[in-house]
């Protein structure tokens, strides 16, 4: 007797996919798309200057005065607030900081909101093509702030951490001291300025300064430059867009 015969059964393979899995692929999709769009509008817009077309101080009653050790004074005398601002000339975060918040800070001494008292240091020495280019650029704005022009040095110190002019670290060359007081010209300083530029008549005396302006960091707690101290208290500036706004 022969066994009796299964009949096969058909095989009916299920669909690796279905409406609902197409429509949530969609949206998976469309949430990502939102995510780099997003961040590349506020990565955009983080890097976008403040008061753009402002431009630098314009109040010709703002003042600017270089004090014994170094430390250059910018702003009205009655400023509602002081802050302590350092930087070197190298720096490539400090010339994000000018480049984001140079216009802002600038309407902000113009209105007497604030006045900066800038620390100018020269760390970075070692990292430029000449070997000094901070400790000379760091000279170069004590000579245009030392002839109390406030809106040629505003001008200069802005110039100095611009794109077009700041040498990037350890690059084969930098700015040298005719360059630097053509800068000076450019911004508007006089003649005497721009010759004490030239001559680097005030290299030896920077050096001394930016040494104090170095400790005088280190004192305020802040590991480096830019730095931005208010009241004892160091600011994030570079990650509190509205840290010029909240100074008062």
């Amino acid at each position: 007797m022969s066994a009796k015969k299964v009949k096969p059964v058909k095989y009916t393979p299920e669909p690796t996919s279905s409406k609902s899995t197409f429509i949530l692929g969609g949206i998976a999709v469309l949430v990502i798309a939102v995510l780099v769009i997003g961040g590349v509008l506020w990565q955009s817009n983080r890097g976008k200057a403040r008061n753009e077309g402002y431009g630098t101080v314009q109040n010709t009653a703002v003042q600017v005065e270089l004090q014994d050790d170094g430390v250059i004074v910018l702003g009205l005398p009655d400023a509602a607030t002081t802050i302590d601002l350092f930087e070197d000339p190298l720096c490539p975060y400090c010339a994000e900081l000018e480049h984001k918040h140079g216009q802002e800070l600038a309407q902000a001494v113009d209105a007497g909101d604030v006045a900066v008292r800038y620390h100018m240091l020269a760390f970075l020495d070692q990292l430029s093509a000449s070997g000094d280019y901070s400790t000379r650029a760091v000279a170069a704005g004590q000579c245009v702030a030392q002839t109390g022009d406030a809106t040629a040095f505003s001008a200069f110190h802005a110039a100095l951490l611009s794109p077009e002019n700041q040498p990037a670290e350890r690059s084969d060359s930098d700015l040298t001291n005719a360059e630097l007081a053509q800068m000076a010209r450019d911004a508007g300083a006089s003649d005497e300025a721009a010759q004490c530029v030239a001559d680097g008549a005030r290299v030896e005396q920077a050096a001394v300064d930016a040494e104090a302006g170095r400790q005088a960091l280190a004192a305020a707690g802040a590991s480096g430059t830019p730095a931005v101290v208010h009241n004892g208290t160091v600011i994030d500036a570079l990650g509190n867009d509205n840290w010029v706004a909240e100074l008062g």
